[in-house]
Parts: structure tokens; sequence; C-alpha cells
């Protein structure tokens, strides 16, 4: 058997992504060298730091690349560290600039904040929902679980590992293909979370300013309940985020959703549209039982409409689904664990909707000038 050729090696390496970064190894200055001896392959690939959570994978992902180049008999992995030079230009590459990516005129992330009058209504299930429907689409997704007091978007998207530093940059988990952080990630156990307006905007400022998510094409936050701290700073923070509320059939959650979406009239947000979550429940028989009524949704998004002035729609109405809790509890979003169930194929109609939202471009720059 001939030598394997170095540009089909080097091809093949290019096609290792970091598990992390989601970028080729090779370009992030990972891949520090790769030597031939017959039919044996030796590479050093450099991690981002000490005890790397996920060497295993990229030794793994390595040896699998490698594994159908023709002529590679043996493939030798070995790991290093970058130096603090090589880190400091990894962060330059990946983040040249400082400050908040999403809330510069140039970028191209839909940001979507999933707000909800009163807690209970299903607001975070409806996000890590939609976010993995739209990461299975291909989309690159996501989501800042902003509800510090109540955290529960780890648990729901099954995340258990924590965060990785490079120096003052964090990389984000990714859970069925969504990079997600959480004050939960950084807590012991079921600890509280015990904090006041400005420790709450500085968190949420690091989140969207120090984590990496890289070029995302849509990021949720999934807000806490009401109009509060969180709400506020967010609409300082990401002035271009639009709102989804999210309610459930009782007039009485309604009536609270209202002032949610209400309050974009004084931040100067877009609603984006209302989600109605717990619309009814199929009995055995067929008949559907209305447990929390009927209408709310519809309820809120014309209350909104006319108090904002603008069109808001009702983007869906979400069955009550005995499936989706046990996905929540099982860590796999019902869009992934029972895509053909009502509550799935309901959530899957709302992602065709956001989908189909354009993005705007006021403020962006179109890399044209006109004619001389």
């Amino acid at each position: 058997m001939s030598a394997p050729d170095p540009a089909a090696v080097r091809a093949a390496l290019h096609t290792v992504i970091d598990p992390e970064l989601r970028r080729p190894i090779d370009e992030l200055g990972m891949l520090e060298d790769v030597a031939f001896d017959a039919g044996r392959v030796s590479v050093r690939v450099l991690l981002t730091i000490e005890g790397c959570p996920l060497r295993g994978t990229i030794d793994a992902d390595v040896r699998a690349a490698l594994a159908p180049v023709p002529g590679v008999e043996d493939v030798d992995v070995r790991l290093g560290v970058m130096t603090p030079e090589q880190r400091r230009k990894l962060r330059e590459q990946l983040r040249p600039e400082r400050g908040i990516p999403f809330s510069r005129p140039d970028s191209l992330a839909k940001v979507y904040a999933v707000a909800s009058g009163k807690g209970g209504v299903g607001k975070s299930s409806v996000t890590v929902n939609l976010a993995c429907e739209l990461a299975a689409r291909g989309l690159q997704v996501g989501v800042v679980d902003a509800d510090v007091h109540g955290f529960s978007v780890p648990a729901l998207l099954g995340v258990t590992g924590a965060p990785t530093r490079v120096d003052e940059m964090i990389l984000p988990p990714v859970a069925h293909g969504v990079k997600v952080i959480s004050i939960g990630m950084f807590v012991d156990g079921n600890q509280p979370v015990a904090w006041r307006g400005p420790m709450l905007h500085r968190a949420l400022e690091q989140f969207l300013g120090d984590v990496y998510f890289g070029d995302l094409d849509v990021l949720f936050l999934d807000l806490p309940p009401g109009t509060g701290d969180v709400a506020i700073s967010v609409s300082q923070l990401l002035p271009n985020a639009q709102l989804l509320v999210v309610t459930t059939p009782q007039a009485a959650a309604a009536d609270v959703a209202e002032r949610a979406g209400t309050v974009s009239a004084q931040t100067g947000q877009r609603v984006a549209g209302v989600i109605e979550n717990m619309s009814g429940l199929t009995l055995p028989d067929g008949t559907v039982l209305d447990v929390f009524g009927t209408g709310g949704g519809a309820q809120v998004a014309e209350r909104l409409a006319a108090a904002l002035g603008t069109d808001v729609g009702l983007l869906g109405q979400v069955p009550l689904d005995v499936a989706l809790r046990e996905g929540g509890d099982a860590g796999v979003p019902i869009v992934l664990g029972s895509p053909e169930s009502p509550s799935a194929v309901a959530l899957k109609r709302i992602a065709d909707r956001l989908a189909a939202q354009p993005r705007g471009l006021a403020g962006r720059s179109l890399g044209v000038s006109p004619a001389g």
C-alpha cells in the first residue's frame, strides 16, 4: 500500500470540528503538527485548556476522520495545551471586538426574548423546543437562560456539564445542536440564587458579552415571568430583540401576559407574536378537554395589536401533552423525542413561522455603494 497523500490527510483533518467552538481545528490553530512514517500518521492537537472535558471526543474524531484516507494504517494522536499567547490569538480571532455581538447593527441573528406574565405557563419548555427544532433544520441556534432565579433550561435540554473557560471567554455547552448558557451551570446542586437588580443585569451582560456563541442564526432568551429587572436589562442590552409572549388559554393568565407584551411600548421592542400553551387535552375517546379554558392566546394577540398599533399574530396553540412533560424531564425535547405528537406538530408550525420572518436590515451595511 502506498503512503498516504499529505494533502488528503490535511483535507480529512479539516473536517474535524472542535465540539465547543464549532469550527475546524486547523482554522483555530489547534492543529500543531502532522508527521508521516510510511502508513503511520502522527497528529499533535493543542487543546484550549488543560483538562479539556472533551479531549476524548477530539481524539476520537481525529482518528475517525483519518481512518478512511487511503494509505493510512495507524494514527497516533498526541494532545497538548495552548500557550497563553496562543489562547490570546485565538480569542482575538474569535472575538475581535469587545461587547455584545448581537446588539451590533451588522448582526444578522434573530433575537427572541420569550416572555410571560406569570410563571407556570410552560415558557421554558416552549423556548427549548423551538430552539431544538430550528437547530434540527440546520440553523445555528443559542439559548440564554435569563431566568436567573428560576433557571430550568439545562435540565430541559439534558445539560449536565459545565461551560469551558478560555481565560475570560466562556464556551457554552452544546445540547441537541443548541449552544446554551445558564446560571444553573455555575451553582452547586439545587442551590438558590438570591440576587438583586444590579447583579442580574451584570450576569445577563456577561452571558451576552463573554460567552462565545459564534455566528448564530437565532438566539432565544428565556426571560423570568413578569416585567422586572431582567426584562428591562434585555431591552437595554438587546434593543432589537423581539418578544414572544407565552400564555395559557385561561383568562387570568391572558390578562397578565398582556402586560408582558405591552412593556414593549416602553422599551421600543417589537412583539413577534403570541404562543398559547396548554390549549387542550385530547382524551382517549378523542374528545378535547379544555382544562384551562379557551381563547386566551387570541385574546392576548388582539389586545396587544390594539395597544401597540401593530399586527400581533397568534403564532400557534400547543396542546397539553404528557409526552411534552416527559421529554422535559428526560432532557429530550418533544420535537426530537416524539416529533409526531400533537404538541410537537404545533411547535414545529410555530418554528415554521419564526423561520419565515425576515431579518431586519435597518441600520445595516449592505456592502454596496452607488455608481459614480
